[in-house]
Parts: structure tokens; sequence; C-alpha cells
């Protein structure tokens, strides 16, 4: 209802009031022709100009009223009566009967096939009268008839005239002013009163990406398995790291100009000595993958002044490719890196760790597929299910890094490197239900997606 309808309705009630000593909101209702609860809402906006214009007593009382099957028996007769109206003179067979009839019929068992017959010509119907006098029914009978009868509580008002009753309202003053306090005008003037229970408005706030959220579970996920994380600030690295150390070779169609951005500006790295082209390792390019971290961080975990220790490393964070855009596939995304570096760890442990990943993320359609890389073997793929476009979406790849990249670091033989890299964009589209990822990241991602996304998920613990 707008201010000026609910301005009008007040006055109405005003008016109504002054000729009359008192009146039940529910009788003013019906005179007026207007909702009760709209007769409630404008007694409310009454007092808010003065507790002493009305006098305003809440009322509260119990009625007896017929339920739908109530109203029914009340207009056909009961149950029992249909029955009995139903069985013929003559008889009728008891397949025939819908329902029993009670003492009323008997059943006639000296023909064949036996026969429903009246005892009786007539009968009463002592419910149906009883529904009819609804007005006379006791506590006892509402219990006895609760099928038919209920007795809803019923609240209204009981309305009055109070000691400073007007049939014009005052305007309030909403704000105080300073011309107001300047001119002592406010002393006089009468004010709306707060309503310290309201709600108010929605303060404009910042909501998290879905992304953002995603990367906080894996991270939360790696720490609570015991995962430390690896330091990630800069994009640009040596291929020394990004691909030479990961005994990727310096002809392979990876390093390609055309699958990764190269920097043309020398950053000053010397690179690392190795028996390859030395001018090929000092190129700087954007990092292709996180692993480039992961070499470094084992080389550091092998020259360790107290020598090797059994490790848990994560990280997350953005990698670049010089590919094609589609529907799943971006030039700079996010890779989720792991590796834990153990004595003879296996496969199995590889497969157990990422089972047990997905799981804690609530992912539980997982496949794994064989495949090849130049720094792991054995390799897999690591495969989704997206069921938004009914589909296995790869995710990641994963392995045991090869002794030919383990060795030259450092780490002591019988040393296993379990690893894996996975993409965040495609478990987030999995998780919320995004079919193309250029709806999650770029120029085309609805902001309202991102505002009525959810705090947390409740699909797993």
């Amino acid at each position: 209802m707008s201010s000026s309808e609910t301005s009008e309705l007040t006055e109405r009630i005003l008016k109504y009031l002054e000729g009359v000593e008192q009146v039940d909101s529910l009788r003013l209702a019906e005179e007026l022709g207007i909702e009760h609860q709209l007769i409630v809402g404008a007694v409310k906006s009454i007092q808010a100009h003065g507790e002493r214009l009305l006098h305003v007593e809440p009322v509260t009382r119990k009625s007896l009223e017929l339920t739908e099957e109530g109203q029914e028996v009340a207009q056909n007769g009961s149950h029992e009566a249909n029955v009995f109206a139903s069985v013929p003179e003559e008889g009728i067979k008891r397949t025939d009967l819908l329902a029993s009839g009670g003492a009323s019929v008997c059943l006639d068992r000296s023909v064949e096939p036996p026969l429903v017959r009246r005892k009786v010509s007539a009968i009463r119907d002592p419910v149906l009268d009883h529904l009819l006098q609804l007005s006379e029914l006791s506590a006892s009978d509402v219990v006895e008839f609760k099928r038919l009868v209920q007795e809803p509580t019923i609240e209204s008002l009981l309305l009055s005239k109070g000691p400073e009753f007007g049939t014009a309202l005052a305007k309030l003053a909403t704000d105080l002013t300073m011309d107001m306090l300047t001119s002592g005008e406010w002393e006089e003037l009468p004010f709306k009163p707060y309503n310290f229970d309201a709600l108010g408005a929605v303060p404009a706030r910042g909501h998290l990406h879905p992304l953002l959220k995603m990367r906080s579970e894996f991270r939360q996920i790696f720490l609570e398995m015991g995962f430390a994380e690896m330091a990630t600030n800069n994009y640009v690295e040596p291929s020394f790291w990004n691909f030479d150390s990961l005994f990727q070779p310096q002809q392979h169609p990876a390093r390609d100009a055309h699958d990764t951005f190269y920097v043309k500006q020398s950053t000053g790295s010397r690179g690392y000595g190795y028996n390859w082209q030395l001018i090929e390792a000092e190129k700087n390019l954007l990092r292709t993958h996180t692993t480039a971290v992961s070499a470094r961080t084992l080389y550091q975990l092998a020259t360790r002044p107290n020598g090797f220790k059994p490790a848990k490393f994560f990280t997350i964070d953005k990698v670049f490719r010089n590919e094609a855009l589609d529907a799943t596939h971006l030039a700079e995304f996010h890779q989720v890196e792991g590796v834990i570096a153990n004595v003879d760890f296996t496969l199995g442990d590889l497969i157990g760790t990422l089972q047990e990943l997905f799981r804690k993320l609530g992912i539980e359609e997982l496949q794994f597929k064989p495949t090849y890389s130049p720094y792991t073997e054995p390799s897999m793929e690591i495969y989704c299910y997206h069921s938004g476009l009914a589909e296995w979406l790869e995710v990641g790849n994963s392995g045991i890094f090869r002794p030919e990249l383990v060795l030259p670091m450092g780490l002591p033989p019988g040393v296993n490197v379990l690893a894996w890299g996975l993409s965040l964009e495609r478990p987030t589209m999995i998780k919320y239900g995004i079919n193309n990822i250029s709806d999650l990241v770029g120029p085309r991602v609805d902001l309202k997606m991102v505002e009525d996304g959810p705090i947390c998920r409740l699909d797993h613990n």
C-alpha cells in the first residue's frame, strides 16, 4: 500500500471512530470493505503520531467453524447416513457397497450371494443435527467431531478514542536539521519515533567470485592434509626451471612460441649451468605451469643442510599458455599444484591421495587414464564428470617424477616424487554448474551470478 493510500485509510478510520464509542477491528474491516491486516497497519501508523490518539486493546477469542469435511457433511449428511441411504429395500451386494453402514445394516446370508439389508426403515442423523447447531456445541463436542469442527484463535484490536483524539493527523518530522536546532523549532515539532527493530537497507558490499571460493577451499583441504604452501611470487621463469629441469627436451613442441609466451627483455637471470644449450635455458617466459615452482622447491629440499626429509607441498597460482580460447580453454588460468616426496611411494599412493583430495572437495565421480608426459612415468590424466555438459572433463595431469629429473636435483635414491597439476577453473565449473569457462572468467562474467552465489556449500563434509 502506498503512502497516499495509507493516509486515506487512516483518515477513514478516524472519521469512523468519531461517531462511535468503540469498535472491533474485524467489524471495522467489514464496514469499510478493507482487509483486516491493512486496518491493523493503518492503526499502527496512527499510533506512530502519538500513543494518546487512540486507545488500542488487543482482543483474543475463539470461535467454532466447520472444516472442509464438516461443510460437506453439513450439506450432504454424515457418511454413515449416506451409506444407509444407499441400501435399497431389497438389499444390495456387499461388493457394491463402498463402505459399511455400522449397526443400521445387516448381512443376510440366507440368500446367495449374501445381501446387505436395512435393519430399520429410517434413521436419525445426529452428526448432521449437531453441525447445523454449531453455536450450541460444547468443548467436548469439538473433541468428538474434531475432523468436522475446528476452533481457531482470532486476534483483533478493540479501538476507542484516546485523550488527544482528532480526525486530522499532524505531519511528523523525520529528520533533525541544522535550521531546527538554530531556531529552536525542534522543541515544538512532533518527531516520528525510530523503529529500532527495522532491518534497514542492505549496504553495498563485495562478493567472492566462485574461483576465489574454490581456491580457498582447495587451500584449506591441502593444509588439513598436511601440505606446506610453496612460494609462487614470480610469473616470469627461466626456461631452465620451466622446461629443462623437468627433463623436457629443448626440441619439444610445447616449447614453441605458438604454445608458450616468451619475454623479449632479459631480467638478468643467468639460468642454471647445464649440459644442454645454455642460451635456450636462459630464455625467459611466462610460466606455463607451476611445476617450475615444484622443481625449484625440490632442489631446495634436496640441498637442505640437515639432509632430506619427506615433505608435501602445494601451490595455487596463475599460469599462461599461448592457446586458442574456447568453452574450456583460456590463455591465462590457475593451476593447483601438489608434490609429495617420500621413500618408496607408488602410483597407488598417488591415486589414493587424489581421491581423498577430490572427496573432500565434494567430487566423487573421478577417472584416471594413462598418458605420456616428458617428466613423469607412469603418467595419468584426471577426469571429473560434468553433469551440465554430460561428459567427462579433463581437470589435470599426474604421475611420478622420472629419476632423470629427481636424481640431478640431489634427492637420495629410492625417493619417489608424486606430482599433479590441476585446473582450478574446471572443478569450479563442475561444482557451480557452469558450462562455459568464459562465463566464469573474462568480460562475459555475469556479476549477478557472483552476487547470488552461495556463501558456502553444504554438499560435503
